[in-house]
Formats: C-alpha cells, structure tokens, sequence
C-alpha cells in the first residue's frame, strides 16, 4: 500500500527541500507555487538536485528516480486537494502568507492539518486566515531542510492537541527530531542565533576582533560544542559557579546586556553548579554519573576534530573591508 500523500505549498529553496526530505522518506508529495509552470519546473530542478546530492553521496543512489517518480506538480487547489497534512512554505511575508493559507483551507479537507514554515511570524497571527484554526501550527524546518535534523512545532493557542500530535508524527517519520515551541516572534531557533549575530556584529564594531576572527573562535570553540551540546549542558559541564561569576563580569563592563538569568541565579543559589560539580545543575547526572558525561563529551570532540580534519576548511572567503 502506497505512503499517504502531502501536499507542499511553495516548491523554492525552503519548500522543496522539505519536498525531497518527504519523498525520501516514502510519501507522495504533490507541489505547488505561483504558478503551474513554476512548480513544474521546481520539480524538475529538484530531481536534478537529487541527482547531484546522490553523485556525492548525500542522497541515497536512487533519489532522482524516487524524485521522479514521487514528486507531482499541480494548481494549489488540487495538491491540497484529499490530503491529510499540508505544508506551507511561501516567501517570509505576512500577506503573502495570509493569501495562501486562505486559498489552502478554503481547498482542503476540512480535517488537513496544516503547518506553515515560517521561521518568525508568530502562528497566532497566521491563523485567522485558516478556517479551522485548531488544525493550524508552526511546522519550521531549518535550512537546508534535507540536511538539518530538527524541526521546531509551534501551536498557537487554539491549536488542538490532535494537530500537534499529527504533526510531530509526520516529522518523526521523515527522520527529522521535533521539539515543542511556544508561539512567540522568533520561536528558539532564531531568537537565539540572531542574538549570537547580534553580538557578534558588537564585537567586530567595537573593534575587539575581525569577522574572521570571531568565526574561527565561534568554530574552535562553541560551535564546535553545539553539534552534541546545548547552552544548558555546555554551562552545566563547565560549572554554573563560575557562569555566575562571568555573568557578573560582563554585566560591570555591559550592564544593558548581561544580567545574570534568573534560573541560572536560582540554581547557583541551591548550591547545585552542575554535574561536574556537585552532582547537578540543570541536568541530573546520567546512570554512570559525571564522568559517563565528560567521557562521551572527550569522545564527541575527538571524533569532531577528525571530522574537521576530514573535510579540510570550508571554502569561506571573507569580503575585504569586513574582516578588519
């Protein structure tokens, strides 16, 4: 029996890769855009991408012709049109998106969940475009959709459980992780890696380092923690003490930029400085206590340093005058 279809509305860079990410995964999908002529041609731009990410062994060996074979172009309304789960992914404009998630509901089963792809517009204000709000929510994939592995599901606050469960579901099939996110500007992926930008463009400004420089740091040194890590298991593994006492650093010399988190001052207060520490922090000790933890995470970064060594340096060249 052959997988549900799902439709994806926007067949550009963001909605055909989640296309492919859905054809891989086994289900039909039928694409969208503008117009007909586009979507047409956007499938045929995809199988040939499929065909080139297979020749470097980043798709499996047969992904054109699974591409080929899965992968429809239609009219909005008939891609829409009897399936159960439909993704929206136009262009980051507010009516833009309005407009095509009217024409969406209006052509879907009344029961289709419905995601959108925005990665900062808050859902709440999408939703009132969507007959049946309750099957409405955030399903943001991160770019490039066929490689990056988690997937943020934002409800508003009509959203039904039903929905969000359905839509968990549909990216825990296609091999992506989902993670649950309040409907708030920005979610947790953008609000926070345009806080590092943010940051990032002071330091280079303030003339404390060059572009380059801050990259290699941010590649040598927390990005290089990231793929294993997050910011609350990074700090617990250092020691929460001594975040507090750099929080209180930084806040003499920036006092409007680092205040010291209050969940952060709560735990330091309890006496809890994480796992390497006193046992605890923000995270409980794993079954072989802290140094199962500090075991895999000196495995992690070898293996990371090899990977590095590997692919050789990213192909990165810096415009002249930014650097400096």
């Amino acid at each position: 029996m052959p997988e549900e279809a799902y439709a994806v509305v926007g067949s550009g860079y963001m909605g055909g890769g989640i296309a492919q990410v859905v054809a891989l995964a086994g289900h039909p999908v039928r694409i969208s855009d503008v117009t007909l002529e586009v979507a047409r041609s956007n499938r045929e731009r995809l199988i040939g991408e499929a065909r080139a990410f297979a020749a470097d062994g980043l798709f499996p060996a047969d992904a054109a012709d699974v591409m080929a074979e899965r992968l429809s172009a239609h009219e909005l309304e008939d891609a829409v049109a009897g399936v159960r789960f439909i993704e929206e992914a136009v262009p980051e404009r507010l009516d833009i998106k309005l407009d095509t998630l009217r024409r969406v509901s209006a052509a879907a089963p009344v029961d289709a969940v419905i995601g959108s792809n925005t990665s900062s517009i808050p859902i709440g204000t999408m939703a009132e475009a969507v007959s049946g709000p309750e099957r409405f929510l955030g399903v943001h994939f991160s770019n490039p959709s066929p490689f990056i592995p988690a997937v943020e599901i934002i409800p508003h606050a009509t959203t039904s459980p039903e929905a969000v469960a359905f839509a968990r579901g549909v990216v825990d099939s296609v091999g992506k992780v989902s993670a649950l996110v309040a409907d708030k500007t920005g979610f947790v992926l953008n609000r926070l890696q345009f806080a590092l930008l943010n940051e990032a463009a002071r330091v280079v400004e303030e003339g404390v380092a060059s572009v380059e420089d801050v990259d290699a740091i941010i590649r040598g040194t927390l990005g290089f923690r990231l793929p294993f890590f997050g910011p609350f298991a990074i700090a617990d593994m250092a020691g929460l003490d001594t975040y507090g006492m750099v929080f209180q650093q930084l806040r003499a010399a920036y006092p409007d930029r680092f205040p010291t988190p209050a969940m952060l001052q709560e735990v330091i207060d309890a006496g809890h400085y994480g796992v390497s520490k006193t046992g605890s922090g923000f995270l409980e000790p794993p079954a072989g206590g802290a140094a199962e933890l500090v075991a895999y995470r000196n495995r992690a970064y070898v293996a990371m340093s090899r990977l590095l060594e590997e692919l050789g340096p990213a192909p990165t060249v810096y415009a002249e005058g930014t650097a400096r």
